[in-house]
């Protein structure tokens, strides 16, 4: 298949929504597909109140430009922001039919910095998704609150592990008092980071990772460990030197963190919450209380072999393979009446990368679909 993915989320930016999205790409080209990304680059600007996110000027422009790469057999929007918005347009605009996914819970975390009642948020979102023919959550459990909010066509797409990178290593990456209680992730408000933070636990509290938040964390916090943002095994092995894995958020809707975590043999504590009850079994995998606290000593008790035969369920290609069987296959007739509408000309070439100057030439694909 020749799928077009748009999303306002990519790098540079760091947080579980771009690595989901990357790894998804990654391993539908390792399975024969080809993938074209319409995502922000050239000029940007910073969104409001979180600078590290980058919004595309002129999405319009960007999406008529991908669009003229196509044809594709299918296209999914991954982001509400203004490229997946000018995308949804553009298909229903021209009837293509295409599919959406809910990785954040975007109305949480707008109320967290601006006093915008749910009831709206929500209703933007259901008309957003709305027009899709499926829209793809993280859990079981999203799915259920999503449905109850009035959502419709809703499946569920799991999340993955790199287990290739997050596995068991040796346990002296960190050389801290034990035991050593630790987060990675985005450090921002809605990550609820300071429930983990103010905890008066034994042993050290490290974080890895980066964001707004992250100055003020480190005044408030001067016993804490920050490491920064860390990647791949040097990641893995700080990772696999933690006695246990503290989740503080409330608003995730999955935590794709618990799972590489999980691989490396490292039990989770966490609330009671969407995402970490889909993955946190109380005492197989980790711990849930409401007293964060007792989660951690809980946790701590837990065996790290149990955890690491839970996330090897999750493989990223399980994971893109379910991806696959839940995009809509588009109609040739499809594109050929928005060429006629609108786009004028398909041109030839393919751009794997968002970002790259001068797209590779390549040669024309005759693409036969099935039902």
């Amino acid at each position: 298949m020749r799928i077009l993915l748009v999303t306002d989320a990519w790098a540079p930016q760091v947080n579980g929504v771009v690595r989901t999205l990357e790894k998804t790409r990654e391993t539908l080209i390792s399975l024969g597909h080809e993938v074209e990304v319409l995502a922000p680059c050239g000029t940007t600007v910073p969104c409001p109140g979180y600078a590290e996110i980058r919004l595309t000027l002129r999405p319009d422009r960007a999406v008529r430009a991908a669009f003229e790469r196509g044809p594709f057999d299918a296209i999914h929007i991954a982001t509400e922001g203004p490229i997946g918005l000018a995308a949804r347009r553009w298909c229903l605009r021209r009837g293509l039919e295409f599919t959406t996914s809910y990785h954040t819970r975007f109305p949480e975390y707008l109320r967290l910095r601006a006093p915008i009642p749910l009831k709206l948020s929500y209703a933007f979102l259901r008309w957003f998704h709305g027009a899709a023919t499926r829209t793809l959550v993280r859990t079981g459990t999203q799915k259920q609150l999503l449905t109850e909010r009035g959502f419709t066509n809703l499946a569920v797409w799991p999340g993955g592990v790199d287990t290739a990178v997050f596995h068991p290593r040796d346990r002296d990456a960190l050389n801290l008092p034990r035991p050593i209680s630790l987060y990675m992730g985005r450090l921002s408000v809605e990550k609820n980071i300071d429930s983990f933070l103010g905890l008066d636990l034994p042993g050290s509290k490290v974080v890895i990772g980066g964001g707004p938040a992250l100055d003020r964390l480190r005044q408030q916090h001067p016993d804490v460990h920050f490491l920064g943002y860390r990647h791949g095994e040097e990641l893995a092995s700080m990772l696999s030197s933690a006695d246990v894995f503290v989740f503080p958020s409330r608003t995730d809707t999955l935590g794709l963190v618990i799972l590489e975590a999980m691989a490396c043999g490292v039990p989770v504590a966490a609330f009671p919450v969407p995402g970490p009850q889909d993955l946190v079994t109380d005492g197989g995998t980790g711990a849930l209380d409401e007293d964060l606290r007792q989660a951690v000593f809980r946790a701590l008790s837990v065996d790290g072999a149990t955890c690491i035969e839970f996330a090897s369920r999750f493989s990223w290609t399980n994971c893109t393979r379910r991806f696959l069987s839940l995009l809509k296959r588009l109609d040739p007739n499809e594109h050929e009446r928005a060429d006629t509408d609108d786009v004028g000309r398909h041109v030839d070439r393919y751009n794997p990368d968002p970002c790259q100057s001068k797209p590779p030439a390549r040669k024309p694909t005759s693409i036969a679909l099935s039902n």
